[in-house]
């Protein structure tokens, strides 16, 4: 084992493809032999990892590739109603065991494809919230060609304060400069008008805050016509309207992708033009690929966690791992607190703060 190698732990119960495409995916990631996964979930679904996907044949718990290891935890909460009350009363659930993993040291980062609640959850009691921050919030670089940005929070916290999205406005600009290398990048909040008075009241508080908040690029408000246009390195938002906005432009891209693809068929001549254009397409596809970013990053914890879609297919997956590694040895977790410190943007220990997120 290379002496810098990392140990992510993978939840494998809750995405879409199935625990047997998860422990595929964790083969993948392994196989530069720069991680190791430990994999919780079900060993009686999951395949040998030779076999390919129509494998029926058991795997026992232990070594199922090189530098991927199998933990037996068939109980899956990924479609618990109430996520904290089902972490609490589902220690053997796959993904507390995997959380866990992360909180005692056994692995440096977590990848969880199931339930968002759930990760968050067993993320605030197992492994804490970093000292001083309010609420951690899931933060995905949004791959637009050319100019992509930073979206956060895009679904950990429906409700938040003036002071929540002041801590995610700096934790953003720590991660562009921790992971992407982007000095100085350039923050706004998401709103209904670029005007200083414009948005609900939290939005205009927090506005009022970042505009004179020191070492920080504040471009103030972008209404959603900012996507593509380079207007801002990073947009913060509350839980909710950031999940909507996400979703919205992934659904677009993918419609606008597919009505592309239909005209290039409708006919001998649209054919011949296609096969012009197919390269530049197949490029355009790949750039807006959410797999290729490999997730959402759960910061605010004393630990980092990589979410990416339930969607994902066994390269997200894998690229969710490789992303979870990358922003370990970046320090993701500990940039993003040193400049929450020096910006005096923490909690001060007499702020009450909520135990679980919203649901």
């Amino acid at each position: 084992m290379a002496a810098d190698q990392l140990t992510i732990a993978l939840d494998a119960n809750g995405a879409d493809a199935g625990p047997a495409e998860v422990a595929r995916a964790a083969a993948l990631a392994a196989a530069g032999g720069e991680v190791r996964v430990r994999v919780f979930g079900p060993v009686a679904e999951i395949g040998r990892p030779d076999a390919g996907r129509d494998s029926r044949t058991p795997r026992g718990a232990g070594s199922f590739a090189p530098g991927v290891e199998l933990v037996d935890a068939p109980v899956s909460i990924a479609k618990a109603a109430d996520p904290a009350r089902a972490v609490r009363s589902t220690p053997a659930s796959s993904i507390v065991q995997a959380v866990r993993a992360v909180a005692d040291g056994r692995a440096d980062a977590l990848v969880s494809g199931g339930s968002t609640g759930a990760a968050l959850a067993a993320g605030l009691f197992h492994v804490k919230r970093a000292r001083g921050v309010h609420r951690p919030a899931l933060a995905v670089l949004v791959p637009v060609p050319g100019r992509p940005f930073l979206l956060l929070d895009c679904g950990a916290n429906v409700e938040v304060r003036p002071e929540h999205l002041v801590q995610f406005a700096h934790m953003g600009a720590a991660f562009m400069e921790a992971v992407i290398g982007l000095e100085r990048p350039r923050v706004a909040l998401l709103s209904n008008g670029t005007e200083a008075n414009k948005g609900t009241e939290d939005v205009q508080a927090a506005h009022a805050a970042l505009a004179g908040a020191a070492g920080l690029t504040f471009a103030g408000n972008v209404e959603g016509f900012a996507v593509g246009t380079g207007e801002a390195d990073v947009i913060v938002t509350d839980g909710f309207t950031g999940n909507v906005f996400l979703k919205v432009m992934e659904g677009t891209a993918d419609t606008l992708l597919r009505a592309v693809r239909e005209a290039a068929t409708s006919s001998a001549r649209a054919k011949a033009g296609g096969l012009l254009l197919r390269p530049a397409l197949a490029g355009l596809r790949d750039a807006i690929d959410p797999e290729a970013q490999g997730g959402a990053f759960l910061l605010g914890l004393r630990r980092l966690g990589v979410v990416p879609h339930g969607s994902f297919g066994p390269n997200g997956i894998a690229r969710a791992i490789e992303l979870a590694a990358r922003g370990v040895r970046a320090d993701v977790i500990g940039r993003t607190h040193d400049r929450l410190a020096a910006a005096g943007a923490l909690r001060r220990p007499s702020e009450a703060v909520a135990t679980v997120p919203d649901p």
